[in-house]
């Protein structure tokens, strides 16, 4: 196994900063420094340490991706009696979820017990996007898609800029596809409130290269092997 791919899989880091850790001379492979990119050892047999102390694979990840319904909270339990996605979910792990869809929202949001990974995949630095439809109230001028995406003022503040593209509007319904880097708290229905517009629906369908696709709602399966490198890159 590559080293980074070692280290990324123990929950270091990830693959990318795992390079950088190496070559800063953080590595060490059976008391030898090790600063060669792309050197691959024996998970199974070799000693591998990161700024002083031992890595050892972790055998039990596991990474879902959930089709959260409207309705549900983000949250292990909660005082109020609401449902929560791990009332969907496999019991025998300790799960949380990879950042939060609010209440209102539904789609796609991902599940797993490895903290590096969902520390890389919400970190703000690492520019992920979420795509989102939203189905907003009424017909939504061109002038306001502009605002959207230069970013809306709240409170004097400017909001991050959405990558907001126009898909239909119906005579009732605006249907919008939002994209999204930082995830704010509620970003996306502040932004709409902020230009005075009432979302009908707002559903997660993307989360860099892994799609929500037919899965249904309510819903999870494991990612692929594909899906899980791409995130782990």
């Amino acid at each position: 196994m590559r080293l980074n791919k070692f280290l990324s899989l123990c929950g270091v880091t990830s693959r990318r900063k795992a390079d950088e850790l190496i070559k800063e001379g953080k590595v060490f492979v059976n008391g030898k420094l090790e600063t060669e990119l792309g050197t691959d050892i024996d998970e199974k047999k070799d000693q591998v340490f990161c700024n002083g102390k031992k890595v050892v694979l972790k055998q039990s990840f596991v990474y879902y991706k959930l089709n959260k319904p409207k309705g549900y909270i983000c949250s292990n339990s909660d005082e109020k009696g609401r449902k929560t996605i791990f009332d969907l979910l496999p019991k025998e792990e300790r799960l949380f979820s990879v950042g939060r869809l609010d209440y209102n929202t539904e789609g796609l949001i991902l599940i797993t017990n490895d903290g590096s990974f969902a520390n890389e995949i919400i970190h703000p630095r690492n520019e992920i996007e979420k795509e989102y439809i939203a189905n907003i109230e009424g017909k939504v001028l061109e002038s306001e898609l502009a605002v959207l995406r230069a970013g809306v003022v709240e409170n004097g503040k400017r909001m991050p800029k959405a990558k907001v593209t126009f898909i239909k509007y119906d005579g009732k319904v605006t249907r919008l596809s939002v994209i999204i880097h930082e995830g704010q708290n509620r970003q996306i229905r502040r932004m709409f409130e902020a230009i005075g517009k009432n979302i009908l629906l707002l559903k997660r369908v993307r989360i860099g290269e892994i799609t929500l696709g037919r899965l249904q709602r309510g819903k999870y399966k494991e990612l692929t092997k594909p899906e899980i490198e791409w995130l782990l890159v």
